[in-house]
């Protein structure tokens, strides 16, 4: 669709539902993927202009992932975990049928920084550094307090069932990985089995889909992969070396210790965290983003398009294996 169109299309959207809207300005892209695209612009209005965010899923604009929530969802969610305490952008409309827009949600723009490199090493979050890893597990027990009865539908694995889902995933990818087919005999042997606690867990709880600003955190993003499961999920995935941007000493998103997070977790919950099933889930992330990173690399010498950012993603499947073999590494 032609950048005039959408905007033509955005501005009678947001003079439907939003008061005193006049239009919008500032239209800008800010992602497209495969299945879905988010959009930044300012909403016009009497009352005073609005920075807005559409995360969309465009008529025909592709497949979603089976893991998907939907976008639908997603936006319950994130009312949900906003009542619950966990700082999120307020949704201000899902999209109907009326919009002519596809699936998908606005929400009001929240000011900070995503971009993990800046958020690790630039002066302006020197302060919040030293916070982060306690926030992030102030934070996930928030999320895991939302009440089930509350949440839309969602789908849910067990542990087991996770591991049948990687292993078929390695043998389709149709060449030898060794490492990986170690990783799943670890996590068959370590299987800590079903969780007495089912909660909601956010999926994709890390950094890069949070907001920082120079007091913290001020937003949790991306609830596409938002489940119902094992609350250490999460935390394990959180820990993963990938997210941790070359800060390998600061396992908790590359902020700080794991203990500080546990205690933030602890505090916030009245609740122990197990941190063996942390480890667990710790290791089950890595091999899943690794699964997910040799899949970029499928995708890259399958399409004509031949996008250089599935290569460079591809090409990470190597630091996965070394990530794993240091976490199975026997401890002296």
């Amino acid at each position: 669709m032609a950048a005039a169109d959408l905007a033509e299309l955005l501005g009678q959207s947001v003079r439907a539902w939003c008061a005193g809207a006049t239009g919008i300005r500032d239209l800008v892209q800010l992602s497209g993927g495969a299945s879905q695209e988010t959009l930044s612009f300012t909403i016009e209005r009497a009352g005073g202009d609005l920075a807005a965010i559409l995360r969309r899923s465009p008529p025909g604009y592709g497949s979603v992932s089976g893991r998907a929530a939907g976008l639908a969802a997603e936006a319950e969610l994130m009312k949900l975990a906003g009542a619950a305490g966990v700082p999120s952008p307020p949704v201000l409309h899902v999209l109907t049928e009326q919009d002519g827009l596809g699936e998908g949600f606005f929400m009001q723009k929240v000011e900070g920084e995503t971009i993990a490199r800046k958020i690790l090493r630039d002066d302006a979050f020197a302060a919040a550094r030293p916070k982060l890893a306690r926030q992030l597990g102030e934070i996930a027990a928030r999320i895991h307090s939302v009440a089930r009865d509350a949440l839309p539908t969602l789908r849910m694995l067990s542990s087991t069932e996770e591991i049948d889902l990687l292993r078929t995933e390695v043998r389709n990818l149709g060449w030898p990985r060794p490492v990986f087919q170690l990783a799943l005999r670890w996590l068959a042997d370590n299987d800590p089995g079903p969780s007495s606690r089912i909660t909601l867990v956010h999926g994709d709880y890390r950094n890069g889909n949070l907001i920082i600003g120079p007091n913290g955190v001020r937003a949790v993003l991306d609830w596409e992969l938002a489940h119902l499961g094992d609350p250490m999920e999460d935390l394990g995935w959180v820990c993963v070396n990938s997210w941790r941007f070359g800060a390998i000493d600061k396992p908790a998103g590359g902020f700080g210790s794991r203990e500080d997070m546990f205690a933030g977790y602890e505090a916030a919950s009245g609740l122990t965290v197990d941190a063996g099933r942390v480890k667990f889930w710790e290791v089950m992330g890595t091999l899943r983003w690794g699964i997910m990173c040799c899949g970029m690399m499928q995708r890259f010498r399958q399409s004509p398009e031949n996008s250089m950012e599935r290569a460079m993603i591809g090409r990470r499947a190597s630091e996965t294996e070394i990530d794993l073999l240091r976490l199975l590494a026997p401890r002296g």
